[in-house]
């Protein structure tokens, strides 16, 4: 087992439960499926007990396969060691990734603190807040494109050009338009009434002609999230018996679920 105790010194020992636990965790996403890791069913056990300065917690993490990109898992393992840890109360955190064919690698890292260029070296190509970027864009492309399509089906009179001049005061409230929010202020974008809804990475609208092409890329995006999403889901549940009920209603759509059928099977030619 790996650990890392995290010095509390001269601070009170506060109780820290394991729902504080779970609730924490549901703030570390999976950067390529932008959902939380407790929604997903990635959290596979979490353990608390007392220690002599405050809270211990165990927690163990699992993935729908064991070749899981390396660096996803990391991301994902580390943020869940770092918003534990914030907790007040906890003294020592433990966070192992099962199953991986990285594990070993990755929990030593993660009890040593040697962060990611740290354990992958030379294979760690990008930085981690260069892949958090990268993730951060598509989910806002996505978070985009679901608040703009929402808006398309509830007015038939709409075409997609006229999405250009969308401003954000004309988004109905609900959950798309409040996850597109938070994209845009994990980006730095601007989130006033009057902001443009489609834009690109730095913020820029795009000019009229260019409006069609970019909301099909975006749908693009949001297909191929939703489309993993709905693979990730069912490969944990087929992994991890007993594992589906752990996993939140996906209400984007595309979930997979236990109570879907196989199509009834006829028999069209039969052979003596």
């Amino acid at each position: 087992m790996t650990a890392t105790q995290i010095e509390r010194t001269g601070r009170a020992a506060a109780s820290v439960s394991e729902e504080d636990i779970r609730r924490a965790l549901g703030a570390v996403f999976d950067p390529e499926l932008d959902e939380p890791i407790t929604d997903l069913g990635f959290v596979r056990s979490v353990a608390v007990s007392p220690g002599p300065e405050g809270t211990q917690a165990v927690v163990h993490l699992r993935l729908p396969t064991s070749f899981c990109s390396p660096n996803f898992a990391y991301l994902m393992a580390s943020d869940a060691k770092d918003v534990i840890s914030a907790l007040e109360g906890v003294d020592m955190v433990v966070v192992e990734l099962d199953d991986h064919h990285d594990s070993d690698l990755i929990n030593a890292g993660l009890a040593a603190d040697a962060g990611y260029r740290g354990i992958f070296l030379h294979e760690a190509e990008d930085s981690l807040e260069e892949l958090r970027q990268t993730f951060r864009r598509k989910a806002h492309t996505a978070a985009m494109e679901r608040c703009l399509t929402d808006l398309l089906r509830k007015n038939p009179g709409l075409a997609e050009a006229d999405m250009g001049t969308v401003r954000l005061r004309d988004l109905p409230g609900g959950r798309n338009t409040d996850a597109l929010l938070r994209r845009r202020a994990a980006l730095g974008l601007p989130g006033g009434a009057d902001s443009t809804v489609l834009v690109n990475h730095e913020g820029r609208p795009y000019p009229p002609g260019d409006v069609p092409m970019a909301l099909r890329r975006a749908r693009a995006t949001r297909i191929s999230i939703d489309g993993n999403a709905h693979f990730c889901r069912g490969l944990l549940r087929t992994r991890y018996e007993g594992s589906g009920p752990e996993q939140a209603p996906r209400p984007e759509g595309a979930e997979a679920a236990d109570h879907h059928n196989l199509l009834p099977i006829t028999v069209k030619e039969i052979h003596p």
